[in-house]
C-alpha cells in the first residue's frame, strides 16, 4: 500500500472514555481514518506518540498529568511529523496563542459537527501548513489588532519574502536558514497577526504598515 493510499493514523487523547468511544466511532466510520491508540493522561499520550508516530494527534486541552502546551511541545519533539489538533470546550485567546506558538495545526471546539472534525483531520494531514480554527468569534476578535511593533525584524523579513510569492524552501535559501525555522517564524506571524493563511498575513501586515507592498 502506498503512502497516499494508507489510512490516516490517529491517536486520540481525552480523559473521558465515553467521549473517546464516540469520537472513535465517528472516525472509523470513514474508510480513510484509523485510531491507532487512545490515552487519558499526558504521560500515556506521550508514550503512544513515541510508539505509534501517528499522522494526527487529537488532544483534549484539559487532561491529567500536564498542561496542553507542555504535552504539545513534547509530542512534537517525539514525532515532528505528527499534526496536532486540539479539542476543547474552552477557546480563550491567551490559550489559543500559547498552543499555536507550541505548534498545533488545529483548534476545534467540542461543539463542532462530525464532518468538521473529519475535514480538519484530512486538511492538516494533506496540507501541513494549513491552520484550522473552529472557535468563537469573540476569541478570534481578541486575537486581532496588531500593534506596529508586533513582528520582529526577522519575522518582517520572512513576511516580505512571502509577499513576493516565495516558497518556504526559497525563503530559507534566501535567508541562509532552514525550512523548519521559516515555518516557525510563519506560525508566530500567524498568531501575532491573527491570520488564517499566508495571503491573509501579508494583507494584514500591509494594512498595519508592517511591511511594504511589493510592486
Amino acid at each position: 500500500m502506498s503512502q497516499a493510499d494508507r489510512p490516516i493514523s490517529i491517536v486520540l487523547v481525552d480523559d473521558h472514555a465515553l467521549f473517546r468511544e464516540g469520537v472513535r466511532e465517528i472516525l472509523e466510520a470513514q474508510g480513510d481514518l484509523v485510531v491507532v491508540g487512545e490515552a487519558g493522561t499526558s504521560a500515556t499520550a506521550l508514550e503512544l506518540i513515541s510508539q505509534k508516530r501517528p499522522d494526527v494527534l487529537l488532544l483534549d486541552v484539559e487532561i491529567p498529568g500536564g498542561s496542553a502546551a507542555h504535552t504539545v511541545t513534547q509530542a512534537r519533539a517525539l514525532s515532528p511529523s505528527t499534526q496536532i489538533i486540539i479539542l476543547s470546550m474552552y477557546d480563550g485567546p491567551h490559550l489559543l496563542r500559547q498552543l499555536l506558538q507550541a505548534g498545533i495545526r488545529g483548534y476545534l471546539l467540542k461543539t463542532v459537527h462530525r464532518y468538521e472534525l473529519v475535514s480538519a483531520i484530512r486538511s492538516v494531514h494533506f496540507e501541513p501548513d494549513r491552520l484550522i480554527l473552529v472557535v468563537s468569534p469573540e476569541s478570534l476578535a481578541q486575537m486581532e489588532g496588531a500593534p506596529s511593533d508586533v513582528l520582529t525584524s526577522k519575522e518582517r523579513e520572512v513576511l516580505e519574502l512571502v509577499a513576493q510569492a516565495l516558497s518556504n524552501r526559497q525563503i530559507a535559501s534566501r535567508l541562509n536558514t532552514t525550512e523548519a525555522t521559516v515555518k516557525r517564524h510563519l506560525r508566530n506571524i500567524f498568531v501575532k497577526l491573527g491570520a488564517a493563511s499566508r495571503i491573509d498575513a501579508v494583507n494584514r501586515a500591509i494594512d498595519a504598515s508592517l511591511i511594504t507592498p511589493t510592486r
